[in-house]
């Protein structure tokens, strides 16, 4: 095991890089008319991808940093329901849906906290309004293994859904009731076994390290139970403990979360381990079987990552649905209201709930580049790069490349005219070495309650 007491300077606040510009620069000086525009000069020959959020959850896990509503009531998600459809029809006034849709996901809260009957409607309405799913398209869901049953499971492969991801973050008991999230082995077991019998052909499980009372010791055995459910990918995410964001995260003791000494210490076993039984390591936090698409892809340096993650499908305008949904494209950001009322006074005034977001400028679009390259391939072309863009690389980012040479000296990348490549180390410390490329991170440095800590 390495010594990881050199890099403890490495822990400080940093974006996980799911877009750049990050969500801190999205603002309501990008108005709905300049929105309402782009999308309807949106290139029809350009893909689709679809992203539903369904924000309800029963109770709250401590550790969550997603936007959900807790209840238990049905007659709000019936509600969510309508606004869902509604926010539908008045999309498909300003975007082409006759468009090939190669991606769609649902996220969340709990998705399948819907019922079988309820899935199915809201998905039978997304197809009426976009038609033209391609043969092949990634279409996948978030699971609470607690909250999965066969009919649920039923409806979504008679849909096309062909991958799942469940949640599964910690087996230890101390750790879920520290969490507030009780999740037997069985649970999940039960949950895998319903994913296989309806062939998915995708299913990963997401673990997390930096919980309360984790050790090195416990999460070998965490990995261990994970490991016999035989998932494709694992995604192995760092605790973003965040308090100041999230209520429920105030409830978790921080004298119980591990030091970051032991958490790059969890990661590095959890890379030798996962790579030791067949696995291999795919952009930030993620792992997948060698026959995996997303394996393939960052072997010819093609992996591409937006808000629903590390994929394949690049090219696509991402439409954002539903309560505070992101979308993409290309040169703008824009992010629905986060909250609910908001969201359903939009839609009653007949406009699409978008309450804020960003244009890409020039240096935006070249500083994306170089950061989602290396945030999804651990590495940057600096040839293709020059090619691409007709500038010099090594003039456009000189400060960047000074402020990188302590990662150099630790040996956590390498660096020439030609290329910079992360070492397997330096791939823990990926959002430190993109934050030099990042012009916005200046004005946040003295901030330390605006993003989690990387390690």
């Amino acid at each position: 095991m390495l010594d990881f007491s050199k890099f403890i300077k490495y822990s400080k606040p940093g974006p996980r890089y799911t877009s750049y510009p990050t969500a801190l620069e999205f603002s309501d000086s990008f108005g709905y008319d300049e929105f309402i525009k782009i999308l309807e000069s949106q290139d029809s020959s350009r893909p689709l991808s679809l992203y539903f959020h369904l924000p309800f959850c029963r109770n709250a896990c401590y550790f969550c940093g997603c936007n959900v509503v807790f209840t238990s009531k049905e007659d709000k998600m019936l509600r969510y329901m309508d606004y869902l459809k509604r926010e539908l029809k008045i999309l498909s006034t300003h975007v082409d849906c006759s468009r090939d849709v190669i991606q769609m996901h649902f996220g969340g809260g709990t998705p399948t906290f819907f019922t079988a009957p309820q899935l199915k409607e809201i998905i039978d309405e997304i197809k009426s309004f976009f038609p033209n799913f391609v043969e092949g398209a990634e279409i996948s869901c978030e699971i609470d293994p607690r909250h999965i049953n066969e009919d649920q499971m039923r409806v979504m492969h008679k849909s096309g859904f062909n991958r799942v991801s469940f949640g599964l973050q910690d087996f230890n008991e101390k750790v879920q009731k520290a969490v507030h999230r009780i999740q037997p082995y069985d649970v999940t077991k039960a949950a895998m076994d319903l994913a296989r019998k309806y062939n998915m052909v995708s299913v990963n499980v997401d673990l997390i390290y930096g919980l309360p009372f984790q050790t090195l010791e416990t999460f070998k055995e965490t990995l261990a139970l994970a490991l016999t459910l035989s998932p494709d990918r694992f995604a192995v995410f760092n605790y973003a403990h965040v308090p100041w964001l999230k209520k429920t995260m105030r409830k978790i003791d921080e004298t119980t979360l591990p030091l970051p000494d032991e958490k790059l210490q969890i990661m590095q076993y959890t890379i030798d381990f996962l790579t030791s039984n067949g696995y291999r390591m795919i952009g930030m936090d993620h792992f997948a079987k060698p026959e995996d698409e997303l394996f393939k892809a960052i072997a010819k340096g093609e992996l591409h990552r937006n808000f629903q993650g590390y994929t394949t499908k690049g090219g696509a305008d991402l439409i954002g649905t539903g309560l505070t949904s992101i979308g993409e494209g290309v040169g703008h950001y824009a992010q629905n209201y986060k909250v609910m009322k908001d969201y359903e006074e939009a839609i009653d005034a007949g406009k699409l709930p978008f309450e804020k977001g960003i244009t890409l400028n020039e240096d935006d679009m070249i500083r994306q580049y170089v950061i989602m390259e290396l945030m999804s391939n651990f590495k940057l072309d600096i040839q293709r790069f020059n090619k691409l863009f007709n500038i010099e690389f090594a003039t456009y980012f000189a400060d960047a490349i000074e402020a990188l040479k302590p990662f150099q000296e630790d040996e956590l990348l390498t660096m020439d005219e030609n290329k910079i490549e992360c070492s397997e180390t330096g791939t823990l410390l990926i959002r430190n070495i993109a934050m030099p490329f990042d012009a916005y991170m200046v004005k946040h440095v003295a901030n330390k309650k605006t993003f989690s800590k990387t390690v």
